[in-house]
């Protein structure tokens, strides 16, 4: 054992990786359908291995991973940020403001009633708000005040202890209350109500837990008989633009493609389209006969990012009616906002800079292209020349400072590389030649930077984390818990009496306001659908991104506080 010990304590780096592995595999482990996730599971368990004592990773790999995983949230938030300021989507941002103020108060009766610490204070916040975020933010703004540098280190080593204790009791409260709770207090089944939302919007009735047998767009061969004396174009409008006609044998001969080609009984045509508008397709056109090997032809598959100009939100169903016959022949399989899928149903919001995958001839998808946006080139993962010039300006931006009184103000490191990470991945939705950062490269590198991070604090931490319990007992999880639970039925009450949001809409506000993944999850899996992703990603966009600023004004205020 005390080989370990002594290895882990001269090797840091391996206590690092030790920390990944082994708090990804708890994160993964479910108790009641709650996980705690790889980042609160590698936080758990770097605070007892830290225990040990003295095992310490380089602050500067600290900052780096930090601003590596600050930088990219705003960098995938942006252009859905922005986006979202508009008439229709800015009442979503009460939830945000709801969470922010809630937070705050509380934590400041907290800091009165229980004597906490600035650090203490800042865990806590981070921990009930569930926004890992404020951990980094916080602890950067720490090392800025005027107090001795083993102070300092305390505080810091609080913030992680704290959030820990604090983050376990505000996930499972969000998770029960959102899912359980919540529901039955406003007296609904939560799967029937999501079902008539998911009607409503014209959604298709799949089972919760079905996964698709066959791809969404087909080719069909057809022999004519129904559909003889047609022409192709009027064929094509008689499935409202959402099949095309790819290729007309007559006999043995192959006939020259055009809208105005009329039909005639026997021929044999390529029908290509959505599964589920040509499964009833025999009865319009002909029988169904089995493909032969000239009809054969590959789809392409297109990554585009929105960016027409002139594009304004417009509901997928809108842009299937008013634009039926420039999209002929391309299909929309998948629309990407930020690291979130959203569904593919008529009542979808298309925003300015979501990622859509489009599918069709390479003709058709050229014709297509420009009308949506930019294609993004698969060949490319990451602009590391465009990221790195973004991390650069965002460590000089954390390092402006503003004094209030003897408090320094400063968004520090992850302030700033949130702010540049947000106006540079909003520049490249304005301009996606340049800047393009693959969402699974993204993904990665917000995962492992803030796993890196997260690891760095609990080993610093665990020393201190026997004394902090001792300190405070139970205090903590119930301020923890009640952190959770105050914004989140200030919110219900807002969306479901003053809002009058349909149930799922308002279950996804009141989880997206936390920016809570697990939360809605448990939300999606009790509705059975995807509603409520819906309210969920725009209320998720602002909190993404004013969350993580409090982590300077939770110190600032808890230092005012303390005196």
């Amino acid at each position: 054992m005390d080989w370990i010990a002594n290895e882990l304590r001269s090797n840091p780096e391996i206590a690092l990786f030790v920390c990944l592995a082994l708090g990804f595999a708890v994160g993964k482990v479910r108790i009641w359908k709650i996980s705690l996730g790889g980042v609160a599971g590698t936080l758990v368990v770097a605070i007892l291995i830290g225990m040990i004592g003295e095992i310490q990773l380089n602050d500067q790999v600290k900052t780096i991973a930090f601003a590596l995983f600050i930088f990219t949230l705003g960098y995938i938030s942006g252009p859905t940020f922005v986006a979202s300021l508009n008439r229709k989507s800015l009442k979503y941002g009460t939830f945000t403001v709801i969470e922010v103020v809630s937070v705050l108060v509380i934590t400041a009766i907290a800091i009165v009633i229980m004597g906490l610490d600035v650090g203490t204070a800042a865990g806590l916040l981070a921990g009930g708000a569930t926004e890992s975020a404020a951990v980094g933010t916080a602890t950067d703004a720490i090392a800025r005040l005027n107090l001795p540098q083993s102070e300092i280190e305390t505080l810091q080593n609080n913030v992680g202890t704290a959030y820990s204790i604090s983050y376990i009791c505000g996930l499972i409260t969000i998770v029960l209350l959102a899912s359980q709770i919540f529901p039955q207090i406003m007296r609904i089944n939560l799967r029937e109500e999501a079902t008539k939302l998911w009607r409503k919007m014209g959604g298709a009735e799949d089972e919760e837990t079905a996964t698709p047998a066959a791809p969404s767009v087909v080719g069909r061969e057809y022999e004519v008989t129904a559909a003889a004396d047609q022409s192709v174009g009027t064929l094509q409008e008689s499935f409202n633009g959402d099949v095309t006609v790819e290729a007309v044998y007559r006999g043995r001969q192959k006939q020259i493609l055009d809208d105005e080609l009329i039909l005639v009984e026997g021929d044999r045509i390529l029908v290509v389209g959505r599964r589920e508008v040509l499964v009833g397709g025999a009865s319009q056109i002909g029988d169904e006969v089995a493909v032969e090997e000239r009809m054969e032809m590959d789809l392409d598959v297109a990554e585009v990012v929105v960016t027409a100009k002139g594009y304004k939100a417009t509901t997928l169903g809108d842009i299937r009616h008013d634009f039926a016959e420039e999209r002929q022949g391309v299909f929309l399989q998948k629309i990407q906002r930020g690291d979130h899928e959203l569904p593919v149903e008529p009542q979808t919001v298309i925003q300015h800079g979501d990622t859509v995958r489009l599918a069709g001839s390479g003709r058709d998808l050229r014709r297509v292209i420009p009308l949506v946006g930019f294609r993004l080139d698969p060949s490319v993962r990451i602009d590391l020349v465009f990221i790195s010039i973004g991390v650069v300006a965002g460590f000089l931006v954390g390092q402006l400072v503003w004094q209030i009184g003897d408090i320094p103000l400063t968004l520090g490191t992850g302030g700033g590389c949130l702010l540049t990470g947000l106006l540079f991945g909003w520049l490249r939705s304005k301009r996606p030649t340049f800047g393009q950062y693959d969402s699974g490269a993204a993904d990665v590198i917000k995962t492992l930077g803030l796993a890196v991070f997260i690891c760095a604090v609990g080993l610093s931490s665990g020393p201190e984390a026997v004394s902090l319990v001792k300190e405070f007992g139970v205090g903590l999880p119930i301020a923890g818990v009640a952190m959770t639970l105050i914004p989140a039925c200030i919110s219900l009450f807002v969306a479901w009496r003053v809002m009058k949001l349909p149930a799922p809409l308002a279950l996804g506000a009141i989880t997206g306001q936390q920016c809570s993944t697990p939360g809605v999850t448990a939300v999606q899996q009790a509705a059975g659908n995807a509603t409520p992703l819906m309210a969920y990603t725009i209320v998720y966009a602002f909190s993404n991104v004013v969350l993580p600023l409090l982590g300077p004004v939770v110190v600032a205020m808890a230092h005012a506080i303390t005196g």
